[in-house]
């Protein structure tokens, strides 16, 4: 599982799949492999193949070499609703042993240079009546980025969703801003202040701010991000 990690974060719609797609854009800009899953997805779409999330076809885009989407996304339900009750409406039991064992098996069949495998909204977000997605990296031993999304309160849901990675006993490997509100980044000051307290606070490199973007594709993305905390030296090394 070298090379491969959990994205969570700070609430839903922080731009956990942005950043995730970003950083697989970004890996794949220095001709490496790469992955990206997500093993539960609500809100997905009908379409005459089978329900399709948009976040899991934002991650199969920038898995290379090409992967199908089941194995982007193996479970997929139609409402947007939270997960757990999305998999009980449609008669699905989802649980940590069943979802780790078949991510465990996909990093098995699958090894790349990088993985990012992102959970649903923030690290407390419940898989059944007594788990969590948390507890999918904790028993896959995986070490977790942070997605802050960069509005008013960010400070404090990083600093308390650090505090309960930590206190699972899991590295937080690194964390990405991304500007989820335009108006938080208007005044350059403050904004800078924001962030710099990030910084200091938590406890794992900043990988990049992602500015709230017109258009918040991987590629646009990528450039304001970067890999050197995640990947070894050697892999660092020998990309072109």
């Amino acid at each position: 599982m070298n090379n491969s990690y959990f994205v969570t974060g700070t609430d839903t719609d922080a731009g956990k799949t942005l950043a995730t797609s970003a950083l697989l854009c970004a890996a794949r800009q220095r001709q490496l492999t790469t992955l990206g899953l997500k093993p539960i997805a609500s809100g997905s779409e009908a379409t005459p193949i089978g329900l399709r999330n948009r976040d899991a076809l934002a991650l199969q885009a920038q898995s290379f070499p090409p992967v199908e989407y089941p194995t982007v996304n193996p479970w997929a339900f139609a409402p947007a609703i939270a997960p757990h009750l999305a998999a009980l409406e449609a008669g699905t039991v989802l649980n940590v042993a069943r979802v780790t064992q078949a991510l465990s098996d996909t990093l098995t069949d699958t090894p790349r240079d990088l993985t990012l495998i992102e959970g649903a909204g923030g690290w407390r977000v419940p898989l059944n009546e007594a788990e969590d997605f948390s507890d999918l990296p904790r028993a896959l031993g995986l070490p977790v980025i942070l997605v802050v999304g960069l509005k008013l309160g960010c400070l404090n849901h990083a600093r308390l969703t650090a505090e309960a990675i930590a206190a699972d006993g899991l590295t937080l490997a690194g964390w990405v801003g991304s500007v989820v509100d335009p108006a938080f980044a208007v005044d350059s000051p403050r904004f800078g202040a924001n962030v710099a307290l990030l910084k200091r606070a938590l406890p794992a490199p900043c990988l990049g701010i992602i500015p709230h973007l017109a258009t918040a594709d991987a590629p646009t993305a990528q450039c304001y991000l970067s890999l050197d905390a995640l990947l070894p030296l050697a892999t660092q090394e020998a990309t072109p």
